[in-house]
């Protein structure tokens, strides 16, 4: 046995249907959103209940060591502004929420801050936020357009109007829109490209924007202004994170089973929330309730065609119960995941083959054919989702293995345990 087979994780088979109630931990993309607007309100913040992995903590470390207090009171942790000032270096990890949020806050501090992150966030598209801030009048080194980067605050920006190719992340919007309202003339973003993906992305951060009073005009497509004014401190209870409930529920999926989430919102801009309609098409009967959300599998797993434009971070898992269903599945609108943690198209294309699965990749699309699968290695590319997705596989693939399930503690602190705790 090489030592890659060792140390790999053995994902747990499920020799019958799975039947259990799963609380998932806060949402990365709220927790994450909530503490940079907390850093920069007009007083201290409480968030309760937020994610505490990898991605949260990177923002944490980011945040204090521009000046801000967050201390940990249990469940909760409270964030006090402070005037941002550098000195400081910003490790991005392998955080897209890190990497394209932090500098156009990090530009209101009066000093130099320095980023990088893992070897694969060099990779990762982070250009256009750069020439956008600069555009802005902000000092960022003249040749950078990724990571590493140095960029010099000087205690405000003068912002205003700017226009920029989100076509490849809507964190492109976020990262300008979040810091917006602190530019001297707030920031005027207009997008000119292919359609902006993961749209309930934005509309998140438009609400967290608005429920801090912060004015935000996104009535004409493709614009959103945000007017200068301070934003307000705004405790905050952070709702169950849905994407990260999507492996659980596709244990029910493809076992033929029943998982609950307890905690799920009737009301959400999250674009996990999707997975109501994605579930249903697969043939599972899907109940919203006070008791959460429950999914329960039919007997057999019917294949879909689903464009995944919005919630693109939901494919690997969809795409790992395509693999089990009655028939091949057209998983569409996906290009710009070839951006992510990894080429997303790429790696599912590799992996899923690898067990046996007939993927046809196309530069916007997957089209999955099952067929009789076998064990082998999967391989993560350090990218949690995909890691997510061998777990769901291995409930119907005895003997499967994953190379690196500890990349899930990038938003989930412990993934293998919930997923053994579900097993009973």
């Amino acid at each position: 046995m090489t030592a890659e087979t060792v140390a790999a994780w053995q994902a747990p088979y499920a020799a019958q249907p799975v039947h259990a109630t799963v609380r998932v931990p806060g949402s990365k993309s709220i927790t994450n959103r909530a503490l940079l607007l907390a850093a920069i309100a007009d007083g201290p913040s409480t968030l309760t209940q937020p994610l505490l992995a990898r991605d949260t903590l990177l923002m944490v470390d980011a945040l204090t060591g521009l000046g801000v207090t967050i201390d940990d009171v249990g469940d909760a942790i409270t964030v006090t502004p402070a005037p941002l000032r550098g000195p400081a270096t910003v490790d991005c990890g392998l955080a897209g929420t890190v990497m394209r949020f932090v500098p156009p806050v990090a530009a209101l501090a009066q000093g130099p801050v320095a980023f990088d992150g893992d070897p694969r966030s060099r990779e990762r598209p982070l250009d256009t936020v750069l020439t956008a801030l600069r555009t802005l009048g902000v000092d960022i080194d003249a040749a950078a357009q990724a990571l590493p980067f140095v960029l010099t605050g000087r205690g405000s920006v003068p912002g205003g109007v700017v226009t920029i190719d989100a076509s490849a992340s809507s964190q492109f919007v976020s990262a300008l829109l979040l810091a917006g309202a602190r530019y001297d003339a707030g920031v005027d973003v207009r997008h000119d490209g292919k359609p902006v993906p993961s749209q309930p992305h934005i509309d998140l951060t438009v609400a967290m924007l608005r429920a801090r009073g912060v004015q935000v005009d996104d009535g004409e497509p493709n614009r959103w202004q945000i007017l200068p004014g301070p934003v307000k401190a705004r405790d905050e209870t952070v709702e169950p994170d849905l994407s990260n409930a999507a492996p659980f529920l596709a244990a029910a999926v493809v076992t033929a089973g029943s998982v609950t989430v307890p905690g799920w919102p009737r009301q959400t801009t999250q674009a996990g929330d999707a997975l109501r309609d994605i579930l249903t098409r697969f043939g599972a009967e899907v109940v919203l309730s006070d008791a959460g959300l429950t999914v329960s599998g039919g007997d057999a797993v019917q294949p879909v065609d689903v464009d995944l434009h919005d919630v693109g971070e939901l494919t690997p898992v969809v795409a790992a119960i395509a693999a089990l269903a009655d028939g091949p599945s057209y998983l569409r609108g996906i290009a710009h995941l070839r951006g992510h943690e990894t080429d997303r198209l790429a790696a599912l294309t590799t992996e899923l083959g690898n067990l046996g699965v007939a993927v046809t990749e196309r530069p916007d699309a997957l089209i999955v054919t099952p067929g009789r699968l076998a064990p082998a290695l999967f391989r993560t590319y350090a990218d949690h989702r995909m890691a997510q997705a061998a777990a769901v596989l291995g409930l119907r693939v005895r003997g499967l293995r994953v190379d690196d399930i500890a990349t899930t503690t990038k938003t989930m602190a412990d993934f293998p345990g919930l997923w053994a705790a579900m097993l009973g």
